[in-house]
């Protein structure tokens, strides 16, 4: 019975060795098998890009927003709307109220009713909302082969991978590869679900003339149209950070004056003995 166990012992090593190899090559193989799952799976998931507005410190680059607002009203403006932002919200942001109440004017608002009863058109002022470039649903789905635009406002937060899947949809253009049918009036983006988009690659380089001199590349208003966007989904978003900040200085504050009130003040009469004779 001894020599039975000293021989287990000497084998267990072995066996050991033997298991451990096994789960090696099988979690390798499900590694592997995960992996090739997640690769030929109906989307191709964004990867995560540094953007300089992330960090608790970090506050969003005014000129991006500015040539992101360009980039919107030159090209996605023409079948997207951006209905929860004011020409109000953009002052101070990255126009002056100048040029937010120039831009509000060149479009017409209706209102009313005046004193006959009738409605008209207005030019607009800082208060109104960006106007939608269709009347209704109906209207969009119409010029658009049934497609409908959404709206910008939300973008950001109402998909998967939020500025991240934005950027990497808008620069995911790519001829189909072989065997892949699309039909006609839709496009390759592996970067949409199904694959299959009916919206045109929307930028091109030199799509837009930037007013401050930036290269106009594709990549370029890629990324700032997608800065604009993720600013008007989250535009309290600098202000919430400052807030944070000035919350986490005072408690820090706070636990520096009740540690002190703690250790100093009342620790003595904490620690006072009373003796009654």
């Amino acid at each position: 019975q001894t020599s039975s166990s000293l021989t287990m012992l000497r084998a267990a090593p072995r066996n050991l060795g033997r298991v451990a190899r096994a789960a090696v090559v099988g979690g390798t193989a499900f590694a592997l098998t995960a992996s090739t799952a997640h690769s030929s799976g109906d989307t191709l998931h964004s990867a995560e890009y540094p953007w300089s507005h992330n960090g608790i410190m970090a506050a969003y680059d005014a000129a991006s927003i500015r040539r992101g607002h360009q980039v919107y009203q030159q090209v996605c403006a023409a079948c997207h709307g951006l209905k929860r932002i004011a020409y109000r919200n953009l002052v101070g942001v990255c126009f002056t109220e100048d040029e937010a109440k120039e831009m509000a004017a060149d479009k017409e608002y209706e209102d009313g009713p005046d004193d006959t009863g009738a409605m008209f058109d207005r030019p607009g002022k800082l208060s109104d909302y960006i106007q939608s470039p269709y009347k209704n649903e109906n209207e969009a789905r119409y010029a658009n082969n049934g497609g409908l635009p959404p709206d910008l406002s939300l973008i950001t937060k109402a998909r998967h991978g939020g500025q991240n899947y934005l950027f990497a949809l808008l620069t995911g253009y790519r001829d189909p590869p072989a065997g892949v049918v699309v039909a006609e009036g839709q496009y390759y983006n592996p970067y949409f679900p199904g694959m299959k988009i009916q919206m045109p690659q929307p930028l091109y380089d030199g799509s837009v003339e930037y007013e401050d001199g930036t290269p106009a590349t594709a990549s370029q208003m890629a990324k700032d149209v997608t800065v604009f966007l993720q600013w008007a989904a989250e535009p309290e978003q600098d202000e919430r950070k400052k807030m944070g900040c000035k919350l986490i200085l005072g408690l820090i504050i706070c636990s520096l004056g009740g540690g002190y009130m703690k250790r100093v003040v009342w620790s003595p009469v904490k620690s006072k003995k009373l003796s009654f004779h």
